[in-house]
């Protein structure tokens, strides 16, 4: 066996939740979350190289839970060692079959991730230049979450004040309309023109979506994006509120695999979809990527509450490819304990990860 076979073999798996606090929960429509219960996970290769990945379920989102995560990883460390990290596609297939009737989709995207972070990090090469090099600098939006509307105004001055430009907004959330309207009506006073993408999470419904945007136009507020407002399998209702108010609709529950991407591009559902990792992992979002370029659909990458390393990551695979004309990375900046070092560098929205030159560029922190 040729040495670079054999050192590319996996030695080792291991995982371990991973427990972090937010400074305050993170709310959407399907509800808060009120701390992080992800999972690390570590491949060691042959050679000691390692690769670390996160998962990082959010079960207000999909309802996969830190639990569904560690159950779908709980045989992993006996029959991928031994197994050649190249094989990262094949690897992760087999972890899906495995953990069949289990959640696993954060469980999938963090061995990938440890996987091709171990083998980036043994070729000496950083993962945004393995995913194609496009480039090195992606923009985030920075969120407000579920809440008043005096918080949204105080999370609004605080995002200007970091110097983001761009603010997305959590819509759908228990004050309905008429609470989400006066809650964007704070942010537009705080901060006079952001641009603002109005995310709803699947949490509104049709009569709703039409209330909200009655009153968006009343204000004469044009949104930069509607972000999957509707319930995800309402394909004719997300096509019809892209129609009818002229403006750009993305899709983020509804389209999860490349199945789903297929359906979205039949459908002309809507005209952006945002891609996250966490949803059925790397993979799949490689494959979802070449469908929407291929239809004209335009790109978002976008995550769950999730720490510098997952979000790095994202940040590699949205500025390697390219094309990606929004980006939702916010959540380290939620985070009140930070276990890494190493990831991208942040100048207001601006993300760089020039400086990452093996893997991702995360690792854990001494001690």
């Amino acid at each position: 066996m040729a040495t670079g076979t054999i050192s590319s073999l996996v030695r080792s798996v291991a995982f371990a939740p991973l427990d972090l606090a937010l400074r305050v929960p993170f709310g959407i429509s399907g509800g808060e979350q009120p701390a992080v219960r992800n999972v690390l996970v570590t491949v060691e290769l042959a050679d000691g190289t390692r690769g670390y990945g996160e998962a990082a379920p959010l079960p207000p989102y999909n309802g996969e839970t830190q639990a569904d995560a560690l159950a779908a990883l709980t045989t992993a460390p006996g029959w991928i060692a031994g197994r050649d990290a190249r094989d990262w596609r094949k690897l992760s297939a087999d972890l899906a079959l495995r953990s069949a009737g289990r959640r696993s989709g954060s469980a999938r995207c963090a061995l990938e991730t440890a996987l091709l972070d171990a083998l980036a990090r043994q070729e000496g090469t950083s993962l945004w230049r393995r995913w194609g090099g496009a480039g090195t600098e992606v923009e985030t939006d920075m969120t407000v979450t579920t809440g008043s509307a005096a918080q949204a105004a105080e999370s609004a001055r605080a995002i200007r004040a970091r110097g983001i430009r761009i603010i997305k907004v959590k819509v759908g959330g228990a004050g309905g309309p008429a609470g989400d309207l006066a809650r964007i009506a704070a942010i537009r006073e705080a901060a006079p023109g952001a641009p603002l993408i109005l995310d709803g999470n699947a949490g509104l419904s049709r009569a709703g979506a039409a209330e909200l945007v009655r009153g968006l136009k009343t204000a004469a507020i044009r949104p930069l994006l509607l972000e999957q407002w509707l319930p995800k399998d309402d394909w004719a209702g997300l096509r019809a509120l892209g129609a009818e108010t002229g403006w750009t609709v993305a899709a983020d529950e509804s389209v999860a695999t490349a199945a789903d991407a297929r359906r979205l591009v039949e459908e002309r559902a809507a005209a952006v979809i945002n891609i996250k990792l966490m949803k059925a992992g790397v993979a799949e979002a490689l494959d979802v990527v070449a469908i929407a370029r291929a239809a004209g659909i335009g790109l978002m990458i976008g995550g769950n509450v999730e720490s510098i390393l997952a979000m790095t990551t994202s940040a590699c695979f949205a500025a390697g490819l390219g094309g990606f004309g929004y980006a939702d990375l916010d959540t380290p900046w939620f985070l009140a304990e930070n276990p890494f070092q190493g990831g991208f560098t942040a100048v207001g929205g601006r993300l760089s990860v020039a400086g990452i030159t093996a893997g991702h560029g995360v690792t854990p922190a001494p001690g």
